[in-house]
């Protein structure tokens, strides 16, 4: 006979996303990270379902961290590999995002990871940092390494993004 299933709930609210991007339109990229940060404007809705932290904007260089949760894990009870990658793709996408003028974007064309070790609550809070490696006039490269507190590598990553810029008045 199987065992009784604990069932567990997750509350996730969001504001409207297209309210973002519109109340962002006229900053620059770093201008739009530093809102987020600040909490005078609202994460994507991912960040909020995620709990996916802003941390650290600089020029060419962002910090997020997430607190590993159970509502992470995979079946083998680590978090899955796809939310560290959420994670990684999310600071190497806003680095370069950092370094665009408003109403520019960078989505990514591809992505590689690596996972070092795996992760559980255990591991306590994660810092994915982005890093810019090149902006071109049409792709830019970035990478993400994410850290635990004591700055134990868990996973390393690079990204391709394709460049965006708003089009001339």
């Amino acid at each position: 006979m199987a065992a009784a299933v604990q069932t567990r709930e997750l509350k996730v609210t969001w504001e409207n996303p297209t309210t973002g991007r519109t109340e962002a339109r006229d900053l620059s990229g770093r201008e739009w990270l530093e809102g987020i940060r600040d909490g005078t404007l609202a994460p994507p809705p991912a960040a909020r379902l995620l709990d996916i932290r802003l941390d650290e904007v600089d020029y060419g260089g962002v910090v997020f961290s997430m607190e590993p949760r159970e509502t992470h894990y995979n079946p083998a009870g680590t978090v899955h590999g796809g939310i560290l990658t959420v994670l990684a793709d999310t600071a190497m996408t806003t680095a370069i995002i950092s370094q665009l003028p408003a109403g520019s974007w960078a989505p990514t064309i591809e992505l590689k990871m690596n996972f070092i070790r795996p992760v559980t609550e255990a591991t306590g809070r994660i810092s994915a940092t982005g890093s810019v490696i090149h902006v071109g006039g049409k792709v830019a490269v970035a990478e993400s390494r994410i850290l635990d507190a004591d700055g134990v590598l868990y996973a390393h990553s690079t990204s391709t993004c394709a460049i965006k810029r708003a089009a001339p008045a």
